[in-house]
């Protein structure tokens, strides 16, 4: 009798599974992402209950990387192998950084034989071989690596001036937000930039653009200041946040359409954020915020643009030049100040060659007000950009 009772259980826990669609969502939705979509293989009523729980899953996720890894592979490629199998969400676009020296690695002679080190472009692959096929992908490399570490947003972020480090970003469909990638290579032939370009990649004419993050690449080579220039100040407009720097290089740039390689030209990279709902704010810490004074009193006027913190995510955009050696020997004086005043928001960036942003605010209660013709200075050196990027109220 007691073997047919759980018989009867089982079988009344079947009928539940296969046909009552709030019962299934609610055991769905303790899966994680990858285990998610293999469930949804099992029949109709699992795979529509799979789409409406993935549509609610419209928080960033991220994954970090502050361990050196074996010699063959970075240790953001074992991190992020291990990390998407628990992730609860499905990337649409991702944004990963690492510290270049590692990244790239060389070969390098050890008595007489040739040890093989990685490689920067068999790093990227396998890095974009283990996220999803139609994800938009973009990498960098850095010479410095500002990160907060997995598991919650109010970690403290690390600022890693050395040694091997990386992150990367997962942002899955958001409602109301657009991310997406582009790219804008110097031509050597032409010394004008076409700028109808700017259109074709969402750039003019597109009234819901909040945010552009850009990075310059190659910056030694010659004309890129003025190329760089040629990008940044069509689109310095009050109404965008424009906030980054100079990288030592792009790795992986993937979208629907493309999959741009690195090659000996200069150029620009970045990703672009438009939705209404999108609000944004940065501050520049110029060569006169030496202390822990001064970047609390930078950290303030950031957090007196009252931008919700919630769904917020920080960037860090710093000279090679300040860090410790700036403050003093001090470590980590800029990425503390953060997280004094803004508790609860994830911080990421590196230390570059320059860096790109001013103060500005952009939020949903802002009016355009232009005073005067005179332009925002965009490009700096030795300073450091904070912003934050606020994507709207989540489900």
């Amino acid at each position: 009798r007691g073997g047919g009772g759980a018989m009867e259980s089982a079988a009344k826990g079947g009928y539940v599974l296969a046909n009552l669609a709030e019962v299934v969502e609610r055991v769905l939705g303790f899966l994680p992402t990858k285990a998610l979509l293999r469930a949804a293989c099992v029949c109709r009523l699992w795979r529509e209950c799979a789409r409406r729980t993935l549509r609610t899953r419209q928080r960033i996720a991220w994954v970090s990387a502050l361990e050196p890894g074996p010699a063959e592979n970075h240790a953001l490629v074992r991190a992020l192998a291990r990390e998407l199998e628990k992730v609860h969400v499905l990337p649409q676009t991702v944004l990963y950084i690492a510290d270049a020296e590692t990244f790239s690695g060389h070969e390098e002679c050890h008595e007489q034989k040739k040890a093989r080190k990685r490689n920067s472009k068999e790093t990227a692959l396998a890095l974009e071989k283990l996220l999803p096929k139609r994800c938009q992908v973009l990498g960098l490399v850095t010479p410095g690596i500002v990160v907060t570490p997995m598991g919650s947003s109010s970690n403290q972020p690390q600022e890693i001036e050395e040694g091997e480090a990386g992150f990367a970003l997962l942002f899955p469909k958001i409602d109301g937000v657009k991310i997406h990638t582009f790219h804008f290579s110097k031509d050597v032939k032409n010394r004008v930039f076409d700028e109808s370009k700017f259109a074709e990649a969402g750039l003019k004419n597109n009234p819901d653009l909040r945010v552009v993050l850009l990075f310059g690449y190659n910056s030694w080579k010659t004309g890129a200041t003025r190329f760089l220039h040629q990008i940044v100040n069509p689109l310095n407009e009050k109404s965008i946040i424009l906030a980054g720097g100079q990288v030592e290089s792009f790795t992986s740039l993937t979208s629907e359409n493309s999959h741009a390689q690195p090659g000996d030209a200069c150029g620009v990279v970045g990703l672009a954020f438009s939705g209404p709902q999108i609000q944004s704010a940065t501050v520049l810490l110029d060569q006169d915020v030496a202390d822990e004074r001064t970047a609390e009193a930078a950290m303030q006027r950031l957090k007196a643009a009252n931008i919700p913190e919630h769904n917020t995510i920080g960037f860090m955009f710093a000279c090679v030049g300040r860090g410790y050696r700036h403050y003093k020997t001090k470590r980590n004086m800029e990425a503390d100040a953060f997280r004094k005043f803004f508790p609860n928001v994830p911080l990421f960036g590196f230390f570059g060659h320059g860096e790109i942003g001013c103060d500005r605010i952009v939020t949903g209660n802002f009016v355009l007000r232009e005073c005067n013709d005179i332009k925002d200075d965009l490009l700096h050196g030795y300073t450091t950009v904070m912003t934050l990027i606020h994507l709207g109220s989540t489900k």
